[in-house]
């Protein structure tokens, strides 16, 4: 499974003197979700996203446990408020970036650490193999390098005000990042040829050992939103943040369909049958909930309080069946 990404940089986030950020959300389009894939310029509505103030982070959440089928010492913690939002990426279809000086390049503007050998070698073998009309900044990643160090570890360079990957706007493959690019035109998913952070994002995965009663230790592995406290307390600085934002809230599907490649990744193939069984079940409830004679209002627990929002903001009705 994909390499481990527990709290993001958040050392470095506290010396931040404006509001920054650098990794690339990767909810985005894949080759398995039918969407449109990367490669369009942002459009910003300013006027919109004043009208769609992102939600409170203190909201309740419904959350379900159940053991790795595969393992008995390791249990699953998950967020089913968040895994059955109406979450997706909006890059290049509305996002209006985590840092104001730089709208158009989302969620890319630090650059992307690595988090082991692998990972680096994984990304490595796809730059090698990028054409000069794939990747913008090709000629400038070959003689200077495309990594640096950063406070010893290893990452993707910031050119320009972005990671060096980052094709920008009026570049002819279209806006985007290359490896997503890559991987789209070659039908893979773009777990397997992008940086762990940046496709793990925004789902975060942590964990932690749990003693029983009885004396028996467990992994406990939780599997939920990466939302602004992720990035530690420069996180509450960045100038806008998606997973709370209604704009963002607007897919078709909910967020663990549409990342199932993703969460398959971080969970193995039969947690993931696991988890998303009990999703289903989730929002059959919710959908019996809401269609009661009375039309209750449901508490955010159970819709996503952004997902709520964006739903109320579109009148579309409340799904009750995946």
């Amino acid at each position: 499974m994909g390499g481990r990404l527990e709290s993001g940089w958040p050392a470095r986030l506290q010396r931040w003197k404006a509001p920054r950020c650098g990794v690339y959300s990767d909810a985005m389009p894949t080759p398995s979700s039918g969407s449109q894939a990367c490669g369009t310029a942002p459009h910003h509505d300013l006027d919109l996203l004043a009208t769609q103030p992102e939600t409170p982070l203190e909201d309740g959440r419904i959350w379900v446990e159940f053991d790795d089928p595969q393992d008995s010492h390791r249990r699953f913690r998950c967020d089913l408020t968040w895994l059955t939002s109406d979450y997706h990426c909006i890059f290049g279809n509305g996002c209006p970036g985590i840092d104001v000086e730089e709208p158009d390049a989302g969620c890319c503007v630090l650059g992307a650490h690595f988090t082991d050998e692998d990972d680096i070698a994984r990304v490595q073998a796809v730059v090698q193999d990028l054409g000069e009309d794939e990747w913008q900044y090709r000629d400038l990643g070959q003689l200077d390098g495309w990594t640096e160090l950063e406070e010893g570890n290893r990452k993707t360079r910031v050119v320009d005000g972005a990671c060096i990957l980052l094709n920008r706007e009026g570049f002819p493959a279209g806006a985007g990042c290359a490896l997503h690019q890559r991987a789209v035109l070659d039908g893979v998913e773009p777990l397997t040829v992008k940086p762990d952070v940046c496709w793990q994002l925004p789902i975060r995965r942590t964990y932690r050992t749990v003693e029983l009663p009885d004396g028996v230790s467990q992994l406990e592995v939780s599997i939920a939103e990466y939302d602004r406290r992720g990035w530690g307390p420069g996180g509450h600085d960045l100038d806008w943040y998606c997973t709370g934002a209604p704009l963002a809230h607007t897919a078709s599907r909910p967020l663990f369909r549409t990342n199932e490649p993703e969460l398959r990744e971080l969970m193995g193939d039969a947690s993931y049958a696991e988890l998303a069984e009990r999703c289903e079940a989730h929002l059959s409830a919710v959908g019996a909930l809401s269609s009661t004679p009375a039309g209750r209002k449901l508490l955010p627990l159970y819709i996503h309080p952004a997902t709520g929002r964006a739903r109320e903001l579109s009148a579309r009705p409340r799904r009750r069946l995946t």
